[in-house]
């Protein structure tokens, strides 16, 4: 560590006011996770543009904590439920590290990661630790640990945008919508309606659904029991980008269809149940806040007897019927879910997650592959390792689609105690054989699993 600077904040507005639905949602994830919920933590780097001196630097970064109530928030339980409480001012303390024989991204990426693996006094902290990188003095990247109370991946894309605006001299408008004024809106009554509507909708889904993600009962777990195996295939992107284009859907529904689909082959069924995290940003005036918005919806896919183009189809219909859904309460469908429970014998489990974290829902920066068989080509440099690890998390099963530009980025966390390491490897790269298959003919679904070397994970 080189030293310590000071940044010294006043917000225009301070207060107190109930949680917003997407901070409900990730109030109740934090308690769940208990000694894990660093999993919940969001590390994030923003490079340092232009030739800025530090003094620079710290004046953009008190910028945005002024600008964004949520980044001056902490997060309190009390009597009537927990709350956020917006401070008027204050300080952070920044760390200044130089990158010495790292480049200074890289560091700051690897900083930005140890940042991550402590956990947030929601009560008493900031929602955000940094350290700015420099480079023989001068300041080249900044590391933050973000909490997930406080912003979502949405909003790290919008205060990155912001980051380099305020880089270049540029002058901001005063963002229009705070978290507090989102909490004010969910509480009259047409969005209390629609989380109604919402939740009758889950409500008719858990009625039926199995109560288990896998038949089989657990093994004897890995050591680390949960670990998250990352993939990284421009053949996956390029992949997708041209079957989207092919069938006039979305990337996001593509990857799903494909990460669904490798997720029923395995749990030996022809459904698979997931939780979609969706980010919710649909209403003009959460688009530019930064806060944490998103929350779940819950899909299911019957998997068609014909081809993929049809299961990636039925998974962008079904997607949308999930996002339309995704708009609730997350206490009243804590009370729905128990209730369920009560009559069901007990809850029915839905440990299986697909998050798209990508805003734009495409790879800006993706090489050029030529022609459709030459995408096939690609996969020789396609690389799979285990990313991260844990002594617990509360998932069995969780697809992200991560935010390079111009790589495909596909990462599954696994409970190895229901999926080995080898059975997320080879998942992983059955979405992209899936993928790319799909390319120069139709892969009829009876095909998948020869196809991408994979069957049932139980014992």
């Amino acid at each position: 560590m080189t030293g310590r600077a000071t940044v010294t904040f006043g917000g225009s507005r301070s207060g107190e006011a109930p949680l917003t639905w997407g901070q409900r949602l990730m109030w109740r994830a934090v308690h769940l996770m208990g000694d894990s919920q660093s999993f919940l933590n969001c590390p994030w780097v923003l490079p340092v543009y232009g030739r800025r001196d530090l003094p620079a630097v710290l004046e953009a970064l008190r910028t945005l904590m002024e600008r964004h109530e949520s980044l001056r928030t902490t997060f309190a339980g009390t009597a009537d439920g927990p709350v956020q409480r917006v401070a008027h001012g204050g300080e952070l303390t920044v760390e200044l590290v130089e990158a010495g024989r790292e480049r200074p991204l890289q560091a700051a990426e690897r900083i930005a990661g140890e940042l991550g693996r402590t956990v947030f006094a929601h009560g008493e902290d900031l929602p955000l630790r940094c350290v700015v990188v420099l480079d023989g003095g001068r300041p080249r990247a900044l590391a933050f640990v973000f909490s997930h109370l406080a912003v979502d991946f949405q909003a790290l894309g919008l205060l990155s945008a912001e980051w380099r605006a305020l880089l270049r001299g540029e002058e901001l408008s005063p963002p229009a919508w705070q978290p507090m004024d989102q909490a004010v809106l969910e509480r009259e009554e047409a969005f209390q309606a629609r989380s109604a509507r919402s939740i009758r909708h889950w409500r008719s889904v858990l009625d039926e659904v199995p109560l288990d993600v896998f038949d089989h009962a657990p093994h004897e777990p890995e050591e680390p029991r949960f670990i998250e195996v990352g993939m990284e295939s421009v053949a996956l992107a390029a992949a997708a980008e041209r079957l989207a284009e092919r069938w006039t859907i979305g990337t996001t529904s593509v990857l799903l269809a494909a990460c669904a689909t490798v997720l029923a082959e395995v749990s030996g069924r022809r459904r698979a149940v997931m939780q979609l995290v969706h980010s919710n940003r649909r209403d003009p005036r959460t688009r530019s806040m930064v806060g944490t918005v998103g929350q779940d919806g819950l899909f299911v896919l019957d998997l068609p007897a014909t081809d993929f183009a049809a299961t990636c189809r039925a998974a962008q219909r079904n997607a949308l019927v999930a996002y339309r859904n995704a708009h609730y309460d997350p206490f009243a469908m804590r009370d729905m879910r128990e209730e369920v429970g009560w009559r069901r014998g007990r809850e029915p489990d839905l440990d299986a997650f697909f998050n798209d974290r990508r805003g734009a829902g495409s790879w800006p920066n993706l090489p050029r592959a030529g022609s459709d068989a030459d995408v096939a080509g690609l996969t020789a440099r396609t690389r799979v390792h285990v990313a991260d690890a844990w002594p617990g998390v509360r998932f069995k099963v969780f697809f992200t689609v991560g935010t390079a530009a111009d790589t495909g980025q596909l990462s599954l966390i696994v409970d190895t105690a229901y999926l080995r390491r080898d059975t997320a490897r080879a998942m992983l790269l059955g979405v992209e054989t899936l993928l790319v298959r799909s390319l120069v003919g139709d892969v009829m679904m009876a095909e998948v699993p020869r196809l991408c070397g994979i069957g049932g994970a139980g014992p």
